[in-house]
């Protein structure tokens, strides 16, 4: 199975790693690398929870792109 997981900076300088098909799915690691390994865990702990629950994963997740126009931008 492959998930999409978003990467972002935190405050504290550390990745935070988020996985939206399974909301509440976040970690952080130091690193890129350190994140990735983390939530990888943390994903697999919250299909075995939702598994236990019975709980689904969403039908359709998707990946899109909007181009917008920053304010003040010429």
């Amino acid at each position: 199975m492959q998930l999409l997981v978003v990467l972002k900076g935190g405050e504290d300088g550390y990745v935070v790693a988020e996985c939206p098909a399974l909301p509440g799915c976040v970690s952080q690691g130091r690193t890129r690398a350190e994140a990735l390994e983390n939530i990888r865990e943390a994903v697999e702990l919250c299909l075995e929870s939702r598994e236990e629950e019975g709980w689904d994963l969403p039908q359709f997740c998707a990946v899109a792109h909007v181009q917008i126009q920053m304010p003040g931008a010429g």
